[in-house]
């Protein structure tokens, strides 16, 4: 029986070591949270120990989750009483996902309408207000294929339509990217290996696709060097040379900087000759013209970001062990 099909107990029968092993939260923080927002407001015993119920432990849960995913822990803990006035509080907090990325969900349409006009109308604090009712309610594995990815994609299609300008063009893609490099700074502690290394292509500036994998990538807790914009091949072999990376991977959008990316064994040899690091590349030009598959030396992750992010973290999962 799930935790939907059955009502969580509100006895309060654990302690706050427990509490700690199964929340995750350090037991200063729980005290610290219960003295400055009366969150949440645990039982005593006899003897003045916390006792929490499963109902507590729930809602813990769920702050620490979108206190993970960028949201700051008083405005966390007001959306989830406000979510509880309104009866709107799930018996379990949303799952994440542990395999793939969850597929756009529909009633995301709402926040995506929202959050596409107050971008396009230059109304950062009513984009922001929309991005923070949306992450009390979803998980970022949810939100960058449901949410994110598709309002990148409305707002391009505004610019191509003539509907916006460069500038704003530029002030709404730069909203979504600082929300992305903040994502990327954040999230659960990294695994204990090698970091993935992420870079555009050489002559490549469209980065939002490699933000976005990421983040995802961070949220199941690969380490991840973000290099960022047109990453010059000689200066990437320098920092794989320093950094003995797990995987590098790279992005190319057009045929220029598809072409810009043969030339990627001449400067990383051990890769080119032993798959150590793993280099594998994605991108619109390799879907819209797959010919670039065959001729670019390397890994194809696939044809959209959730496939990449499967065959790369089955990749990843193979190499690991090599680098603990």
């Amino acid at each position: 029986m799930t935790a939907s099909e059955q009502p969580l107990s509100d006895k309060p029968i654990y302690n706050i070591g427990a509490v700690k092993r199964i929340t995750e939260i350090p037991v200063a923080t729980l005290r610290a949270w219960e003295r400055r927002y009366g969150f949440p407001d645990a039982a005593r015993t006899s003897g003045g120990h916390r006792l929490y119920t499963e109902g507590q432990i729930v809602r813990l849960q769920w702050v620490k989750a979108r206190i993970d995913e960028g949201m700051q822990t008083r405005q966390a803990i007001e959306a989830l009483r406000e979510m509880e006035r309104e009866g709107r509080f799930p018996e379990a907090p949303p799952p994440l996902v542990d395999d793939g990325v969850s597929a756009p969900d529909p009633s995301l349409e709402h926040f995506k309408t929202r959050l596409v006009a107050a971008l396009l109308a230059g109304d950062l604090q009513g984009a922001d207000q929309s991005l923070g009712e949306v992450l009390a309610l979803y998980p970022l594995e949810a939100l960058i294929p449901g949410l994110i990815r598709p309002v990148f994609t409305a707002i391009g299609e505004a610019w191509f339509a003539g509907e916006i300008n460069v500038a704003q063009e530029h002030l709404a893609t730069q909203f979504l990217h600082h929300r992305l490099v903040m994502w990327l700074m954040t999230g659960p502690p990294p695994r204990d290996v090698a970091p993935v290394v992420l870079a555009c292509a050489p002559q490549e500036w469209h980065e939002g696709s490699l933000l976005m994998l990421g983040v995802l990538l961070r949220r199941k807790r690969w380490p991840v060097a973000y290099l960022g914009q047109a990453v010059p091949l000689p200066d990437l072999a320098r920092y794989v040379r320093a950094t003995q990376p797990l995987a590098v991977i790279l992005v190319a959008m057009t045929a220029t900087a598809a072409e810009s990316l043969l030339a990627w064994p001449q400067w990383l040899p051990e890769a080119a000759a032993h798959a150590r690091p793993i280099v594998a590349y994605g991108g619109h030009i390799f879907t819209a013209e797959p010919e670039w598959q065959a001729r670019v030396p390397g890994i194809f992750l696939g044809p959209t970001l959730e496939t990449g992010l499967l065959n790369l973290e089955r990749l990843l999962q193979q190499a690991a062990p090599l680098k603990r």
